[in-house]
């Protein structure tokens, strides 16, 4: 063999070594794309919990001191239109303002959720006429977007973030009316309009999914609704994709996992990954995602039989919390912000209602086990991390004062 020959044999051979060598160290492709997320609105993770607020003012300053106690950082709350403007141009302002100052003082930061339309903006709606709300979209939506840029107006540089609406996949959230992404995305999109004008700086975020395979006049399945939501062009109109992750089973079971036990890819907090890939498929992994409800129910004695059978104790719950925010922390960071657990319960609730078994807190005012885990866990946000804590630690306790993230 010539030199020739064995240096030219000598260099392939360096040059496949490398290249296995590459191959071999080089990370996994990532199928979420978190490395398009370059300018994320929220930090990843930020934590908030959905509250409710508006009617009791007593409990509302308790549940607020107990948001910060547990080192959260957002409040997501309902910003009800029914309650804002009961008649046209009337406005009411006077429990939104101190809402909004109580959070402030606590040095807490707001996600509103916008919607409970009042029934004189859509009098086409059939319905009990004596409520004062139904919730379903305006016959004008000229009506909603003002709603929009009012808030925005009088809350400019105070309020975090909106949620445009909520769960329009199904149809009891639509004025019973069959789901049309379609008309969501023109809500959506005055909306947005109404609020850039009103306070540009404010974070939009589409209206969270919910989570299922039924496919009639009833709902339409998550996946199937996210596409038309692109085929609309929805993401033109937000800032942030919002989603739902409601638990079924532990949090690291994933869609393939649920389908392949023969159950389906949306019984899982994973779902939310399959949603993800939509986001990329469409060429908008750049935006970030608000995962804007997630929990799991512990109504285990099935007071209400469409949620009770994947019910799970108030323990298990508690660690399923912990994991979750956890598993976000490992695998979902930078393409996954907020992440808002449900809830700080309402004093208005009541085991028949399904909300009651999902909360973290009860209507009575005790603080179930998940409370005081999510409360103590070790937080990630960023680059800073809040270590975990001990339950009697001051800082547990209330006793010595910490930072939330963000």
């Amino acid at each position: 063999m010539s030199r020739r020959i064995k240096v030219s044999a000598a260099l392939l051979a360096l040059t496949l070594f490398f290249i296995l060598i590459i191959a071999i160290t080089r990370p996994p492709d990532d199928p979420f794309r978190g490395d398009a997320v370059t300018d994320p609105p929220f930090a990843s993770l930020t934590y908030g919990v959905h509250t409710a607020l508006w009617w009791d003012k007593t409990w509302a300053a308790i549940h607020l001191d107990w948001v910060r106690l547990m080192v959260f950082s957002h409040v997501k709350q309902i910003f009800p239109w029914e309650a804002l403007e009961p008649r046209p141009g009337e406005w009411d302002f006077s429990r939104a303002d101190e809402i909004v100052g109580e959070v402030e003082r606590r040095g807490l930061k707001l996600v509103i959720r916008l919607t409970d339309s009042p029934v004189w903006s859509h009098p086409s709606v059939a319905g009990d006429k004596e409520l004062t709300y139904i919730d379903a979209p305006p016959d004008n939506l000229d009506d909603f977007g003002n709603y929009c840029g009012t808030l925005a107006g009088r809350y400019a540089g105070r309020i975090a973030a909106y949620e445009v609406w909520n769960e329009p996949n199904l149809a009891r959230e639509w004025g019973g009316r069959p789901p049309d992404a379609a008309a969501y995305v023109e809500l959506l999109r005055v909306c947005s309009a109404a609020i850039r004008v009103a306070d540009p700086e404010a974070i939009i975020i589409s209206a969270g999914l919910a989570p299922t395979g039924t496919y009639t006049a009833e709902a339409t399945p998550d996946d199937i609704y996210f596409q038309a939501m692109y085929d609309a062009g929805f993401q033109h109109y937000v800032d942030v994709v919002g989603l739902h992750a409601p638990g079924y089973a532990a949090p690291h079971i994933g869609p393939d996992e649920a389908e392949a036990s023969g159950s389906q890819r949306f019984f899982s907090f994973r779902r939310v990954e399959d949603l993800r890939e939509i986001m990329v498929k469409n060429g908008d992994a750049a935006h970030q995602v608000a995962i804007l409800e997630f929990g799991w129910t512990t109504d285990i004695e099935g007071n209400n039989p469409d949620y009770a059978w994947y019910a799970v104790d108030e323990a298990t719950q508690a660690q399923y919390m912990v994991e979750a925010y956890q598993y976000a922390a490992d695998h979902w960071r930078p393409w996954v912000g907020l992440m808002s657990v449900i809830y700080i319960a309402d004093p208005a609730w009541t085991p028949d209602d399904e909300e009651y078994w999902w909360g973290i807190t009860t209507a009575e005012g005790r603080v179930r086990p998940a409370y005081i885990e999510l409360a103590n866990m070790a937080k990630y946000c960023g680059s800073r991390v809040i270590p975990a804590r001990a339950p009697d630690s001051p800082e547990a306790l209330g006793l010595v004062t910490v930072t939330p993230c963000d």
